[in-house]
Parts: C-alpha cells; structure tokens; sequence
C-alpha cells in the first residue's frame, strides 16, 4: 500500500511539474513575441508620424481623457488593429512559425512531400510576396480597412487546426499596450534620422538596434496618470 501510494505521489509531482513547466513556456513565448511586436509597430509609428497621429485620434475620440484604454475599447479602434495586423505582416515575431509534420504523402506547389517530413511556412516571405501584396515592402495600415480578405492572407500565428492558441490573447496584450502608449504619451525619434528597421538574428527576431525614442506625458492624461 505505501509502495503504491510513493508511486501515485511520484506520478501525480511528475504531472505537476510537467504542467508548470508547460505554463513557463508559454509565458516566455507569450511576453517575448508580444514584447517584440509592440516594439517594431512602436518603431513603425516613429518613422511614420502621420499615422502615429491618425491612431491618436481615434483613441481619443474612442477612450477618451477620464480613463486608460480597456479590453473593451479594443472593438472601437479600428485603425489600432489594423496598425498591428501591418505591424505583423511586415515583421511576424515567428517568421518560420512553428515546425509541422507531414501525416502522409502530398504533392503542395508541385513538390512531393514524403509522410514524415519536417515543414517550416515562412510567414515572412509570404507576407512580403509582391503576388500577394500590393507594394509589399511599405508601411500601410489602410490596406486592412474595409478588406475583410486582406486578413485572411495574414498568419504571424498560422492558421487552421495547428494555428497559436494564444492569437487572442495577443493581440489583446498588444492592443492594449500599444493604445495606452499612445493615448499617454506623445512620441517623437532621438534625432532627424529614421528608426533603423534592421532585424536581429533570433527565433523571434528582435530589432538589430533596440528601439530608443523620446517621450513625455500628454497634458491631457496627467490626471489620470498620477493616479497610478
């Protein structure tokens, strides 16, 4: 009976530590890749002050000055969104998602796939193909407006059954980290010279240059900021 009850124990810390384990890489993967996101839309804003100013509007036409943007916001900010949908279209924080394999063979583009075979989707190249883009390698958040198609072309998390099951979760973080960003602080480059949008070496590929940038409280947000 005690040798019994040792191994259940054992089997039942085996599964709790397995969990916690599984709960640590998710987390890790899900701050890194956000954290990687809302720097290059950040860094996009910056080069591109005219959409920074347009994305401003609407928040505050949408939030406005009494509170912080909330998860329920979100729904209202369309531009927002579509300032992230660019954002991971041009710099997918997995470019090569994540690997698969093949259940059987297949023929995809004319290649046979043998049963068994590693596949990696670059989400980078296809979100950058001019066949599928138009001017693909520019910074346009209004090709998402009113294009319900545009989206589907879209996979910084894949797609189908195999698809992120953190793609919500996401997208919220972000959404409410970069509205706030914006809605509380005005923004501007260190200097004349363009945010450089080199990419770094990683799975997730970071900036080259970590984003520096300067910024100051909005007036209008004061009140709500010292009550942090």
């Amino acid at each position: 009976m005690l040798r019994t009850k040792k191994k259940i124990d054992e089997i039942f810390q085996g599964v709790i530590d397995e969990n916690r384990s599984e709960d640590k890489k998710f987390l890790i993967a899900g701050t890194e890749t956000s954290a990687t996101a809302i720097e290059w839309a950040l860094s996009l804003l910056l080069n591109h002050p005219d959409i920074l100013k347009k994305a401003r509007a609407e928040i505050d036409a949408m939030v406005g000055k009494d509170h912080l943007a909330d998860e329920p916001d979100l729904s209202k900010l369309p531009y927002l969104q579509n300032i992230i949908n660019e954002t991971l279209r041009l710099f997918p924080p997995a470019p090569l998602l994540l690997p698969l394999e093949s259940s059987k063979d297949c023929t995809i583009g004319g290649f046979h796939i043998e049963r068994g075979t590693m596949l990696l989707v670059n989400a980078w190249a296809i979100h950058r193909d001019p066949n599928v883009w138009d001017d693909p390698t520019s910074f346009k958040p209004e090709r998402f407006e009113g294009r319900e198609n545009e989206a589907y072309k879209l996979l910084p998390f894949g797609i189908g059954r195999r698809s992120c099951p953190g793609a919500g979760f996401a997208n919220r973080v972000v959404g409410l980290a970069l509205a706030t960003l914006i809605q509380c602080f005005e923004w501007e480059r260190i200097g004349e010279e363009f945010v450089d949008m080199s990419e770094g070496q990683g799975i997730t590929v970071p900036k080259a240059k970590p984003l520096q940038a300067m910024c100051r409280a909005r007036e209008r947000m004061i009140n709500v900021l010292s009550e942090l």
